[in-house]
């Protein structure tokens, strides 16, 4: 079995993946109604690599704590040089194929976690996500960073499971019911 492509991400309900200034505090905190596990300890187990954009890698970078990701290859989409105290990440860049080709290949026979509302909407429109796992809170930010807003194209999925997960939100698993690719294009990156 190849690895596969797959997003794991939460959403406002209006569809930001964050806030204005890249606010996350609207995710619930702990100590308050947390929400389980929701199946990420599980899912994570089956990656063997992440690729993320730049954006998204200086927000978790700048997380307080040990780096989340352990000994699992980042590979970070960007286009300026890209320095990290950790040694499992690096840079890389190019078109979307290319780029989501060399994660699976660092991810070997595992599947790849891909991450960044730019990103994820970039191998969406090439037909090369697999599976996508949003969790969805129960709060409208109004403005922020777009989870899918900006898709190039119409994606039609097929719901492959649906459970309340806690302190409000829903968590949905999809399959893309497509998997034909638009044209190669360059991933947006800062």
């Amino acid at each position: 079995m190849s690895s596969r492509v797959r997003v794991y991400i939460a959403t406002s309900l209006d569809g930001f993946i964050a806030g204005l200034d890249d606010d996350l505090s609207w995710l619930p905190q702990p100590g308050g109604e947390e929400p389980s596990d929701a199946g990420y300890a599980e899912f994570f187990a089956q990656i063997g690599a992440m690729l993320m954009g730049r954006r998204t890698y200086e927000v978790v970078a700048g997380f307080e704590g040990p780096w989340p990701y352990g000994d699992t290859p980042v590979l970070v989409a960007t286009r300026r040089k890209l320095e990290s105290p950790e040694p499992t990440v690096r840079a890389v860049s190019g078109g979307i194929e290319q780029i989501v080709a060399e994660a699976r290949a660092a991810a070997g026979a595992r599947d790849v976690y891909l991450d960044g509302g730019a990103l994820i909407r970039s191998a969406l429109d090439a037909g090369l996500v697999d599976e996508l796992t949003i969790s969805v809170a129960s709060v409208i930010l109004g403005a922020g960073i777009p989870l899918f807003a900006g898709a190039s194209r119409r994606h039609a999925l097929e719901l492959i499971e649906s459970r309340s997960i806690g302190a409000g939100m829903v968590q949905m698993t999809y399959r893309p019911t497509s998997s034909a690719a638009s044209s190669s294009r360059s991933v947006p990156s800062s």
